[in-house]
């Protein structure tokens, strides 16, 4: 036991050695070693086969001299995909590698009696879960089953069945996430989350909800309107609140309320054993014990599954006002928004589009707006507040070479106005319909916005690639939507040229290679360089410590190389 376990470790400490005695040692069709045939050339191929751990320690100790800082030490399953699998350092390959082991007849009979009638083989329905609908992202596997629970009792049976047989599950909310966060590179289990989508209370008084996880953001909103309030995080139309959570996402009008993190007041998540934890109490500050409900925030279903979410929730506006202004180069409009929320101004949204993304607005639908680049405002409060707002951000629209500044407060000319943006992601492909999306999600601090923006453009502009640009501007956050065909390996190269670009200048500038859209598979690669090794590795002691087997969302999050 002993042996094996330094025998791991000292394996992983150099890849070359290892791979190059793996192949001979453990998979060459005959012995590496003669047979022996006598007591003494017996006895000389025990003490040549006890060399082998001490040559791999000297082999792994003149590496390390290499390096300024010390090789991590793997785990062996690690290692066999380090350099193959998406995500680790510098890869540009979108099909997501992976191991797979046949899912036991047990489990398959466990499930069934879990879920009943609620659970699927088919191909077509495990095809459709393994394949992201809103990314280009691939995975050489696919679920090899899809459970749909209808309790949180149903999903700890689940996921300590699948815990117990060692077999992967990934949690699956509304699929719009776009960087591979639902793939199933290992196969495995599939939760499907839908059929858990109700309110299970709502505090009037405390203007807080309690939800199931697969209710979305759109329904959520239609329930409570009757009452006055709202959830106000917009991200993608079809996402669900579980989802949401999990990716720690935001939207136009996290200028305003923050992000995800900032609106949930508690969780209840299903553990790898099967556990269900509470992560915190329904009031509206605590300070007992770690922060549980912002570690599982943003981990992606790598720690546990969300089964119930408290939510902090708001009160319709009064009023709001909608208006769009444009400007002669982006830079003008990015200082624009820098300047409008140093002006201490409330705005609830403020959203930038380049001109190339008007293009595609007027193309997909008809329109004749102008083609060039546009700031769009939302303002809420009183009537005369809201008015004030936007007269104050007019005055500093026009002392930046603003024009053409309009603005509505009619509901059906908001809502027209408030479309360019909605609509903007599908309007790109109206250009190139044939096209899949990169779309990147970096964020700076706001007066580095201009700057990054500027510099992004240069290399978008003069890239062959068709290429958009649309930013919640009020809080440094941009996203470039390039289109190009995954087939042509010099589109793929080139959108992942651009993509590097923005994320490393967007580094440079103490920012983020993702603002809200979360890392997947698709950002694990610039981890690294953002957060430092040591940050990594405490990701991963805290996931080997809730998951040792593994089970959780395998192969996301956290890079394929990162060990302790």
């Amino acid at each position: 036991m002993a042996f094996s376990f330094w025998y791991s470790r000292l394996r992983s400490s150099s890849r070359a050695a290892y791979t190059n005695l793996r192949n001979l040692y453990s998979r060459s069709p005959t012995p590496i070693y003669p047979t022996a045939t006598t007591s003494e050339e017996k006895s000389l191929l025990l003490w040549s086969r006890s060399l082998l751990p001490i040559a791999l320690a000297v082999s792994a100790g003149s590496l390390a001299f290499q390096f300024k800082t010390p090789l991590s030490l793997c785990d062996a399953s690690d290692l066999d995909t380090l350099g193959k699998s998406i995500g680790g350092k510098g890869t540009p390959d979108f099909v997501v590698k992976g191991s797979h082991s046949k899912v036991p007849q047990e489990l398959i009979d466990e499930l069934k009696d879990i879920c009943q009638d609620n659970l699927t083989v088919d191909y077509d329905e495990r095809y459709f879960h393994g394949k992201p609908q809103n990314s280009f992202h691939k995975a050489v596997n696919i679920p090899d089953i899809v459970v749909f629970p209808r309790s949180e009792e149903e999903v700890s049976k689940i996921v300590k069945s699948c815990d117990k047989h060692k077999i992967p599950i990934v949690p699956y909310g509304g699929a719009t996430s776009i960087e591979g966060h639902t793939l199933s590179p290992h196969g495995g289990v599939c939760i499907d989350m839908s059929l858990m989508k109700s309110v299970k209370a709502l505090h009037l008084e405390d203007m807080d909800v309690v939800v199931e996880p697969g209710i979305g953001w759109m329904e959520l909103n239609e329930y409570l309107e009757p009452y006055g309030l709202f959830f106000p995080l917009d991200p993608g139309p079809g996402a669900t609140i579980g989802g949401m959570c999990a990716t720690r996402c935001s939207g136009s009008l996290a200028v305003r309320y923050g992000t995800m993190r900032d609106n949930v007041i508690s969780l209840k998540v299903v553990l790898a054993n099967g556990d269900v934890v509470k992560t915190a109490s329904r009031a509206r500050k605590s300070a007992a014990g770690y922060d549980l409900t912002r570690l599982v925030i943003g981990s992606e279903g790598t720690l546990g599954v969300i089964t119930e979410v408290t939510l902090r929730l708001q009160r319709l506006p009064q009023h709001s006002v909608v208006a769009r202004c444009n400007f002669p180069t982006i830079k003008d409009a990015a200082d624009v928004a820098i300047a409008t929320m140093l002006s201490g101004i409330q705005v609830s949204r403020v959203e930038l589009l380049d001109e190339v993304q008007m293009r595609a607005v007027n193309l997909a639908n008809g329109r004749n707006l102008p083609e060039l680049p546009t700031l769009m405002f939302e303002f809420i409060g009183t009537d005369a507040y809201a008015r004030e707002q936007t007269h104050i951000v007019q005055k500093i629209v026009s002392e930046h070479n603003g024009s053409d500044f309009v603005f509505a407060e009619d509901p059906e000319a908001k809502k027209d106005l408030w479309k360019i943006r909605k609509e903007a992601l599908w309007a790109c492909f109206a250009m190139e319909p044939k096209f899949e999306a990169m779309i990147s999600d970096v964020c700076v601090p706001l007066s580095r916005l201009a700057e990054l923006i500027s510099k992004s453009k240069v290399e978008l502009d003069a890239s062959p690639l068709v290429c958009t640009v649309i930013a919640h501007a009020g809080d440094g956050n941009f996203h470039t939507v390039i289109l190009f065909d995954p087939n042509q390996e010099e589109h793929r190269k080139e959108a992942e040229r651009l993509n590097q670009f923005m994320v490393y200048t967007a580094l440079s500038m103490e920012g983020t290679c993702t603002g809200e859209h979360g890392v997947g598979t698709g950002k694990m690669k610039y981890l690294e360089k953002e957060l430092g090794v040591e940050a990594l590795q405490t990701m991963k002691r805290i996931k080997t410590a809730l998951d040792p087997n593994n089970t959780m969302n395998p192969g996301k999050l956290i890079p394929p190389h990162v060990c302790f």
